[in-house]
């Protein structure tokens, strides 16, 4: 008896100690400042689809994750216990995990994930260091028939593994029944030189086996000379695309930074289906405009700013033509930080993280909402706050998604 009410009495001190932190914790958040957006003009349901990762700090004192979703704010202390162990993921991620629990399990990277009506596929490198030094790699390969549930998993070695360093899966793609892994890959030169390479991977998923390992770039340098890879923001993650667009940036280390070569920097797409790479001209797009862009496979969106206003290209990956060319309602200002979404035939454009002489003011943030063709504004709207002491904060925005 004495056994069993000793474990009542550890179970009772477990409970209470649990439920007297989330009170802690809920308390804490109580007192902490809400943001929502006052409507300026429009229709607030637009808001319903916005998803708006930020942190709220207090210079070094304090620091507090937050999310303002369908126009609500929830901090990170307000979510439940397994919801933090996650930690902060792609909404996509959350959705994929709820309709394919078993599938889903382990696997966290949108850029390794394929998804259309009927399958649902996933490619990630596996690698380890042995004790000799040289690495070991593996992918591994998940691929899921949506109709039946069935599942096939497998791993596969990675070719040529014993000259690569790191493998970081880029872009996955289901293309006449076979895998198409993009990696972005350096290199071991055994000498002072250094390599970085952009490799597609075809897999035959039915035979558990690697086709074909294409390198599309193969750059080799020397320090202080670098070579970096880069790609425009994915606008459809996971989702069919026929083309891939990769940033070829070529410049030197000095004491005082970094000095791109703008000459030799340029542009490139890669066609799945003809299997053609394509140097796109820099007179159609500027190569800054082009790695801040944001692409959904199909055309790249790239915001300009100019004479004051901010301006929404479309550039159709295709043709290699610009095929729109919007203005937003919404004044340009150097110092603002923006982000911008398109989905749904509609431009999601955040202003916000003003700053000043390397000082954050604590201005509105603004939000537009337009479409993408005609630049006409469906909403529009800025940042309210419903606490007296939010002067004391900061709020820094991270990234903004749309549902």
């Amino acid at each position: 008896m004495k056994r069993y009410l000793c474990s009542i009495i550890i179970g009772m001190v477990v409970i209470l100690s649990i439920g007297t932190y989330y009170v802690k914790v809920a308390s804490s958040a109580s007192s902490l400042p809400k943001y929502t957006f006052k409507t300026l003009e429009g229709s607030d349901k637009e808001l319903d689809p916005v998803i708006i990762n930020a942190s709220l700090q207090n210079g070094s004192n304090f620091y507090e994750p937050l999310t303002i979703e369908s126009n609500t704010t929830t901090y990170e202390s307000e979510k439940s216990y397994l919801e933090n162990l996650t930690g902060r993921q792609h909404h996509l991620i959350e959705r994929l995990v709820k309709e394919h629990r078993s599938f889903m399990r382990g696997k966290d990277s949108i850029s390794s994930l394929y998804e259309d009506d009927d399958f649902l596929a996933y490619a990630r490198v596996n690698s380890e260091y042995t004790k000799s030094g040289n690495m070991e790699a593996k992918f591994d390969i998940g691929l899921l028939e949506k109709k039946d549930e069935e599942e096939t998993s497998f791993q596969i070695e990675l070719p040529n593994q014993g000259r690569i360093m790191n493998a970081d899966v880029r872009d996955v793609q289901l293309v006449h029944s076979k895998l198409q892994v993009l990696t972005m890959n350096d290199v071991n030169s055994n000498n002072e030189k250094q390599t970085k390479e952009v490799h597609l991977y075809t897999i035959d998923v039915a035979n558990k086996k690697v086709l074909s390992d294409k390198t599309l770039v193969s750059e080799t340098f020397t320090d202080p000379e670098q070579v970096d890879f880069q790609m425009p923001i994915d606008l459809a993650p996971s989702q069919p695309n026929n083309m891939v667009f990769i940033s070829l940036i070529k410049g030197v280390n000095h004491e005082d930074g970094f000095e791109e070569k703008l000459k030799e920097s340029k542009l490139l797409s890669y066609n799945y289906e003809t299997e053609k790479l394509e140097t796109v001209k820099k007179e159609l797009l500027s190569l800054d405009m082009a790695r801040s862009g944001y692409c959904d496979g199909k055309n790249l969106y790239a915001v300009e700013m100019k004479s004051g206003k901010y301006f929404i290209k479309t550039f159709d990956l295709s043709s290699q033509t610009l095929t729109n060319d919007t203005e937003l309602d919404i004044a340009a200002n150097k110092m603002e930080q923006d982000f911008a979404a398109i989905k749904n035939g509609r431009v999601y454009f955040l202003l916000g993280n003003e700053v000043d002489q390397d000082v954050l003011t604590n201005k509105p943030a603004k939000l537009l909402i337009a479409d993408i063709k005609t630049g006409k504004t469906l909403y529009k709207g800025e940042t309210v706050i419903n606490k007296k002491n939010s002067k004391s904060f900061q709020l820094y925005f991270e990234d903004l998604e749309i549902k």
